[in-house]
């Protein structure tokens, strides 16, 4: 069994090879002849498709397509109404938060919940991205590219020199990653105490250091997150898993994506101050 390190691709039945090509499907042998059912026997099932490295790219493109198109309706409607942009971003934020935790602890992976949760993200990423554009002129189109690039370094990377993800390495990207949101939970509700523990510098005025520090750590975990779904996506295609989870593969790597993306635009609006 495939275990993947992400919590997102992390299933008991992910990724686990499809059934047998040849030798047990109706109309198929093992030696390529035609077998005709006995009477009185009705046809197995046809088994289901194995997933491929277009499939995942396919679903991918399709999930991100959902979210940008959201995020511009968002930002040319809501946007224009400031007095909704705060409670859409933050309902939007919340719910998409229960959606990834649904989809996440589904045994199976529903496309229809994925392309949800790349709707109502994408309300989240337009408003987030419009808050940032009001103080900071371009500073949208710059962490769109930044993110972008990010990511196909990385995967360049990971292809051409041949990353290896071993235990040790999964292990500490873990620990990292879950102390990381830990850590920014905190951070969240003691900031509705009024208690700020600088982490997270606002929109505007001054920013300190660790404020800095902290982004460009999210970032580097975002990326290395990136390289688990790759080396995970890699083996499930190895090993043969079922067409279906190409969208959990999708899913996962959105979801990277999307984090990826706003550590990069609160990293930029931190250098632009």
């Amino acid at each position: 069994m495939l275990r993947s390190s992400n919590p997102i691709l992390s299933k008991q039945d992910a990724f686990t090879p499809a059934a047998r090509q040849y030798g047990d499907a109706y109309g198929q042998s093992p030696y390529g002849y035609t077998q005709v059912p006995a009477p009185g026997h009705a046809p197995t099932q046809a088994p289901e498709g194995r997933m491929t490295f277009d499939d995942v790219v396919t679903k991918t493109a399709i999930t991100m397509a959902v979210l940008v198109l959201t995020a511009a309706l968002a930002w040319f409607t809501v946007a224009q109404v400031p007095a909704l942009m705060l409670p859409a971003l933050i309902l939007s934020g919340l719910v998409g938060f229960v959606v990834v935790m649904i989809v996440s602890f589904r045994r199976t992976v529903s496309p229809g919940l994925v392309l949800l949760y790349a709707a109502i993200e994408g309300v989240f990423i337009g408003m987030i991205s419009r808050f940032f554009e009001n103080f900071y002129d371009g500073i949208v189109a710059q962490a769109i590219l930044a993110t972008f690039v990010a990511a196909g370094v990385t995967l360049g990377a990971y292809k051409f020199f041949n990353i290896r993800v071993t235990p040790k390495f999964q292990k500490v990207v873990i620990i990292a990653t879950i102390a990381f949101a830990v850590a920014m939970l905190l951070n969240f509700v003691l900031s509705l105490a009024g208690i700020n523990l600088g982490l997270v510098g606002g929109v505007t005025g001054q920013v300190s250091f660790l404020a800095v520090g902290v982004a460009l750590l999210g970032a580097v975990l975002a990326v290395l997150n990136l390289v688990l779904d790759f080396d995970y996506i890699e083996k499930g295609v190895a090993m043969g898993a079922p067409a279906r989870e190409s969208w959990r593969g999708a899913f996962g790597l959105t979801v990277t994506m999307v984090w990826l993306y706003i550590e990069i635009l609160r990293l930029l609006s931190y250098l632009r101050r």
